[in-house]
């Protein structure tokens, strides 16, 4: 036993506890970074797949990309919100049975990301050197409702101050599922106050599902025009139907380490920094406010934007003309038009002129969700803010193929460009994260590509039980792996 008083011991003789040395730093904590990640299809909710089997082939493709096995990961995080107690484990079991902390989360549409903060802030703190973010969903088809009729809804209050506040807008009383009709009205509170209107939806949303042409892992590759968004059957006053992110099945699975596992694992070609990752929940003025824009989040979110460009080292409103490449939560295409002015993309009131000159799409300022975002790839609850992270990982590693945002390391600054990621759950809860390729990142050699046999950035391939047997635990458990359907 070490000594009372010992830098390594508490010291129960004083007020006064020491702490491990690895854990006595700056609040700021370690660098981390995205070493691995995987993502399955985004599918119609057919029930088609277990979530234990999706959450089994976005986890194993990430541990392929990463080139280790189950036993390097020391803590998991599992977000999914239509599932029972225990799924994240059940899930994990098929690649081992090794004993580690397994946390289940729950956040309403933040849920993936709030699961990478988590995994994310165990790294930091120096707790762990390597953890793992798992978020899947089964999804039923059709609006979002209660799994709980027997009681009152969490966002019960929110969605009375909602309706009693729809008089204030120009268009009066809204209709439609309640989902949509939150953000419909902030559309039309922006709409009010600074200009804009439904076209300027519609090319929002025209521009995302002409991203998801390319990309393989989307649940829509229409590439609708913006004649056809307008023409598709209306959901809300503001809404139609391809301005609305459908609900999906699918997972996602991000891998966070230390910088000295990267070096350990001789990752520098392809980890991705956290560089800066905030959580934000409502304030006040969420209700209080009676805006229609801070009911579905444009409050917290800024919060959450300005802490992370704060957390990076940037002075207050800088930093977004270093950011190249966006995956935001476009849950409805109002909500992308808001969120461009809540993250500080544009000027206040500007976010439709953002729209009309291009800056949200290639050959702009930025690229806004090069993967289609939520309305034309899906929303898997769960796996949603994961495959965010997923998209910007692979922009940052350029691999990206023809999703790739172009120019994001034309810069002075051999690090190129940030990719920005942005998660949004209502009831509520805010996830951002400023992502960048590290200054000691060298190309060549292998990578995930080589361990995949192909580039999974923009090639969509099942996993079979070879590749599990690659990354499983010397402690699986056969009889759980018998169970697994790939």
């Amino acid at each position: 036993m070490a000594a009372v008083g010992s830098r390594n011991s508490f010291n129960y003789y004083s007020s006064a506890i020491s702490l491990p040395r690895e854990l006595d730093m700056p609040d700021k904590g370690r660098r981390t970074f995205i070493v691995g990640a995987g993502c399955t299809a985004f599918i119609k909710p057919r029930g088609l797949k277990n979530t234990e089997d999706m959450g089994l082939e976005a986890a194993t493709k990430a541990l392929l990309d990463a080139g280790i096995t189950y036993d390097s990961i020391e803590t998991a995080f599992v977000g999914y919100c239509y599932g029972d107690s225990t799924s994240g484990q059940r899930a994990l079991y098929n690649l081992g049975m090794t004993g580690i902390p397994i946390t289940n989360v729950n956040n309403n549409c933040s849920t993936g990301s709030t699961a990478l903060y988590q995994a994310n802030n165990m790294v930091k703190s120096g707790l762990v050197e390597c953890a793992m973010a798992l978020g899947f969903e089964r999804m039923a088809r059709g609006s979002l409702g209660s799994n709980f009729p027997d009681r009152p809804s969490p966002i019960a209050p929110l969605n009375a101050v909602a309706l009693d506040i729809e008089s204030n807008l120009s268009t009066g009383a809204n209709h439609g599922p309640m989902a949509p009709r939150l953000f419909a009205n902030a559309g039309q509170e922006y709409f009010d106050k600074y200009g804009a209107n439904i076209t300027h939806l519609a090319q929002i949303a025209s521009k995302n599902h002409k991203h998801s042409v390319n990309n393989p892992y989307s649940q829509f590759r229409d590439g609708w025009s913006e004649d056809q968004v307008l023409a598709s059957p209306k959901i809300c006053d503001q809404l139609t139907k391809f301005m609305c992110s459908p609900t999906s099945d699918g997972a996602a699975c991000c891998i966070v380490a230390s910088e000295d596992f990267v070096h350990q694992h001789k990752l520098e070609n392809q980890a991705i920094e956290i560089v800066s990752q905030a959580l934000t929940t409502d304030d006040p003025s969420t209700l209080e406010s009676k805006s229609h824009l801070n009911l579905v989040g444009y409050n917290i979110t800024k919060n959450c934007a300005d802490e992370i460009f704060g957390k990076a080292g940037f002075e207050p409103g800088q930093g977004r003309d270093q950011v190249g490449v966006v995956e935001l939560h476009d849950c409805f295409a109002s909500n992308e038009l808001i969120t461009y002015e809540a993250l500080g993309l544009c000027e206040k009131g500007g976010a439709h002129k953002l729209v009309e000159r291009g800056d949200n799409t290639y050959g702009g300022k930025y690229v806004v969700n090069p993967s289609g975002g939520l309305e034309a790839k899906g929303h898997p609850l769960g796996a949603t803010g994961l495959g965010m992270h997923f998209y910007i990982t692979m922009q940052l590693r350029e691999w990206a193929g023809p999703m790739q945002a172009p120019g994001l390391f034309d810069t002075p600054d051999e690090r190129g460009k940030y990719g920005l990621v942005h998660n949004l759950g209502l009831g509520g809860a805010a996830v951002c994260s400023l992502l960048r390729r590290p200054e000691f990142y060298q190309s060549g050699g292998s990578d995930g590509r080589e361990r995949l046999g192909y580039n999974h950035a923009h090639e969509c391939r099942p996993v079979t039980m070879a590749d599990v047997d690659k990354v499983k635990s010397k402690k699986s458990s056969p009889y759980i792996l018998s169970l697994a359907r790939l």
